[in-house]
């Protein structure tokens, strides 16, 4: 199985995924259109998030970070006059650390990335979108931002005229990515904000060409229940662009890349109009408040895969 994903809804997807399919049939593509510099360290959030919960130790009540991680640097870089809005924990430091050293001395990203789901244990197969660098940034009528600047420091209140993911006409993806897509059993799209953490993979002409192209089923999981992100932008982020905040929005968005759509019971009024569409329909709740609802879903989106009539 492949799963493209980023943020806290996948991160929350991928635990239920590990209970129902071994880690080891498992690839994960990570977006990296977030990635920021902070102190002069490389941080790529949205591939950090998925490798610490597939090692256990997320910090699942925040949905990012290393689990009762302690702060006394960053408190110390406050006395320093260095920004603190972007909160890293002693030990998450360490992540970062590693893989800016071993980025200035030569390695791709997918390599520290390996390198540093080896040293964790981990068993599952984690890829960044791209080795090549690709930045989300946002258009607001104040300027424009970076993703990490307009989601963390400005808790996402600006209103969005624009978003471009600068670098992608020449990003290339990243090793493994296309065969993961081509070959895969299944491939699922994580319930993920569509525009920020797939749509930088999908800027990526050789990443969308593959999803196009490959044989396996492609499933996509609504970030949306009711018309509301269950976190996050979402919703804001889709009708700055031009789509329904709905899963009649999500269906545009993904049309000509996905089989499946999978959208909560309480959207089920829309089945038939997005069915209309060329996209079939699967009914499942969508929100993830534990493991088991996260288990739930994850087999939700396997029955997908596995329907070929």
């Amino acid at each position: 199985m492949t799963i493209l994903t980023g943020g806290t809804g996948g991160a929350k997807f991928i635990r239920g995924m590990m209970d129902v399919v071994s880690p080891t049939d498992l690839t994960i593509i990570g977006n990296t259109g977030d990635d920021c510099q902070v102190w002069g360290l490389h941080i790529s959030p949205d591939l950090d998030t998925v490798m610490y919960q597939l090692a256990g130790l997320l910090d699942e009540e925040r949905g990012w970070g290393v689990r009762n991680d302690t702060f006394t640097c960053l408190a110390m870089m406050g006395f320093y006059g260095e920004p603190m809005w972007f909160k890293l924990g002693d030990r998450d430091l360490a992540t970062h650390l590693k893989r800016t050293r071993l980025l200035q001395s030569g390695w791709s990203l997918a390599d520290v990335t390996a390198m540093l789901c080896q040293s964790l244990g981990i068993s599952a197969r984690l890829l960044p979108m791209s080795n090549d660098r690709v930045e989300t940034r946002l258009h607001t009528p104040h300027g424009v931002l970076s993703f990490q600047e307009y989601f963390v420091r400005e808790r996402w209140r600006p209103e969005v005229t624009g978003i471009e993911f600068v670098g992608s006409d020449r990003a290339q993806p990243a090793p493994g990515v296309v065969d993961a897509l081509r070959h895969a059993d299944g491939v699922i799209i994580a319930p993920s904000n569509p525009i920020t953490s797939i749509g930088p993979m999908l800027s990526i002409s050789g990443i969308r060409q593959a999803l196009q192209e490959t044989p396996a089923p492609v499933v996509a999981i609504s970030p949306l229940i009711g018309g509301h992100a269950v976190s996050g932008p979402a919703a804001r982020l889709l009708a700055s662009q031009g789509y329904e905040p709905s899963p009649r929005g999500i269906a545009r968005f993904y049309s000509g890349l996905i089989d499946w759509l999978l959208i909560d019971e309480k959207d089920a009024a829309l089945a038939d109009e997005i069915a209309r569409q060329g996209i079939r329909v699967a009914l499942a709740p969508l929100l993830m408040r534990d493991r088991e609802a996260s288990r739930a879903l994850a087999q939700a989106a396997l029955a997908c895969c596995q329907q070929t009539v």
